[in-house]
């Protein structure tokens, strides 16, 4: 079941879901709204001629109150919000369709699990011939949240667990290097 608003404002002041920083009129009818942070990566393309799911990838890594999305490309981006989801919540992730109008497609397994606690990691793809350009703290994705029928067995303790800003992909089992997140995946 997808909790309402009045659900969430209860899971958050019991203190059994936590997303902070967190401003009232972020909760709308059926979802959170969060917001750009200030970190990105983008893939390191003048280092490696491919990327090998298994091994290592490079990136560049940015931080600035300006997100520049160049035109055609992918790049890793990070929720100002840090999530905490109790054993009995899952989460989606959707994009807004304001973005979308702007020819920028969020894609990040849309999946957090139950356990989970960190930043948020997004992955962005700019469809436009331009680059699109953001601020730090605007709206850029909302968090659905769903009451699983009980209690995970089993939460998340994965590779992507209790980071703070964006992380790379892990498929290579790198502890730094690179960093990604989007929740669980």
């Amino acid at each position: 079941m997808i909790l309402s608003d009045k659900s969430i404002r209860r899971r958050l002041a019991d203190g059994s879901l936590t997303i902070d920083p967190l401003d009232p009129h972020q909760i709308q009818p059926a979802s959170v709204d969060l917001h750009l942070g200030r970190e990105t990566l983008l893939v390191d393309e003048q280092e490696q001629a491919k990327l090998v799911a298994g091994e290592e990838v490079l990136y560049g890594k940015s931080e600035g109150e300006k997100i520049l999305f160049p035109a055609q490309s992918f790049m890793l981006v990070m929720t100002a919000q840090v999530v905490r989801l109790p054993h009995d919540l899952t989460a989606f992730v959707q994009g807004l369709s304001s973005m979308g109008r702007m020819g920028l497609l969020i894609q990040n397994d849309g999946w957090v699990d139950p356990g989970f606690h960190g930043n948020l990691t997004l992955a962005f793809y700019n469809a436009n011939r331009i680059p699109v350009e953001l601020r730090a703290g605007c709206r850029i994705c909302q968090l659905v949240l769903a009451r699983l029928d009980r209690r995970a067995e089993a939460p998340y303790h994965g590779k992507y667990q209790g980071f703070r800003g964006v992380v790379g992909s892990r498929t290579a089992g790198s502890a730094e290097g690179a960093r990604d997140e989007a929740g669980g995946s």
